[in-house]
């Protein structure tokens, strides 16, 4: 199933494609997934009878949704249980439940596929190459000790590790730094490009606060910074976008810093910051606002509910899901950076909304 849907998109620009003739192709594939769910997916079938959504529309407005929170809640799976591949789990603290995602063998293969596009997109906008970089987490091993069954941080690091060469972890188990390591990473690719990635709130507390009480800094020459999750611990502190930006470049020299938007239930299709500070979905999705109270879409520019669509969740039915976060879509296709269609900026959480970003659930 997922190959078919997803097939025609391989070949399109990753952000080339204007708004229009994107919802489009999208809202055609979203309806090939929303019947296929419709079938193999019991749970999802009961959501959609009870609530009386349509399975074939016309356009995003009458997309149907899954709450992103009843991935805690059901079962929500298009696969028998022999073709499981693997199990990703949302963040979460030990007193939260957690989503359950179930993945089968080809839907694995797809995100990864998926994920690589994007990333190698802006490797080239960087002038980075096609490249494998060497990379360096900051992050613990143990993340990914169990590779069947992944957290959120976990899936992250499993996901986008495969774009890199000679994996280096600049924490030890205990979230100490490890300087050994770190040090022999800088002394072999300190003048060549390289990829870092990290939870934002984990590189702030455990990576860059620790420096610079050790008054300690790094010269990368080329880097490149990816990091997602944990904003609201760094704004109850005061550090917002900006500041985060200039405290990495201080740490670690030249290195390009761009935040992404994403989630478990639709691992693979991320939204990376462009060099203007704004979210862009790639082709393979797209993003919708909605009165938190009403439901109703709101217009550019008003603030509201996030509804993300994605065509890759093919083992489940996640291509269609309203967020507890709160957003604002800026403009399309007329992004000072040249990408087309919609982008957008994260704007918080709904209020009473729990924890979930992937670095707040770190428990000491």
């Amino acid at each position: 199933m997922s190959k078919f849907v997803i097939d025609p998109f391989y070949k399109l620009p990753v952000y080339g494609i204007a708004q229009e003739e994107k919802e489009c192709l999208l809202n055609d594939a979203l309806n090939q997934l929303n019947n296929h769910h419709y079938k193999y997916c019991q749970n999802y079938n009961n959501l959609i009878d009870s609530i009386g959504f349509s399975l074939t529309v016309d356009t995003y407005v009458e997309q149907p949704y899954v709450m992103a929170r009843l991935f805690k809640i059901l079962e929500l799976k298009s696969v028998v249980a022999k073709e499981i591949f693997k199990q990703l789990n949302s963040s979460g603290t030990s007193s939260q439940v957690v989503s359950k995602i179930f993945l089968n063998a080809q839907a694995a293969k797809v995100q990864s596929k998926v994920l690589a596009k994007i990333l190698l997109d802006l490797f080239e906008r960087k002038q980075l190459g096609k490249q494998r970089l060497p990379m360096l987490f900051i992050e613990a091993p143990d993340i990914i000790k169990n590779r069947n069954s992944f957290s959120a941080r976990g899936a992250g690091i499993q996901g986008l590790s495969f774009l890199g060469r000679n994996h280096t972890y600049a924490l030890n188990n205990d979230m100490t730094l490890n300087h050994k390591a770190i040090d022999g990473f800088i002394e072999q690719f300190q003048y060549e490009p390289v990829l870092i990635f990290g939870f934002t709130f984990m590189i702030w507390k455990y990576f860059i606060e620790v420096l610079k009480k050790k008054n300690k800094n790094y010269s990368f020459e080329q880097g490149l910074l990816l990091h997602s999750g944990g904003w609201k611990k760094l704004q109850a502190i005061a550090v917002d976008n900006q500041e985060f930006k200039h405290q990495v470049k201080l740490a670690l020299g030249n290195v390009s810093v761009h935040n992404f938007y994403g989630m478990v239930e639709q691992t693979g299709t991320i939204s990376i910051e462009c060099e203007a500070g704004y979210l862009h979905p790639p082709v393979f999705s797209d993003i919708l606002i909605r009165d938190p109270l009403t439901l109703k879409v709101k217009k550019t520019g008003e603030e509201g509910l996030i509804q993300l669509f994605s065509i890759l969740p093919e083992s489940y039915p996640g291509q269609s899901l309203l967020t507890e976060d709160m957003g604002q879509v800026i403009g399309r296709d007329d992004c000072v950076c040249g990408r087309k269609g919609q982008y957008f900026k994260v704007v918080g959480r709904l209020a009473q909304a729990e924890n979930r970003g992937c670095s707040d659930t770190f428990s000491e």
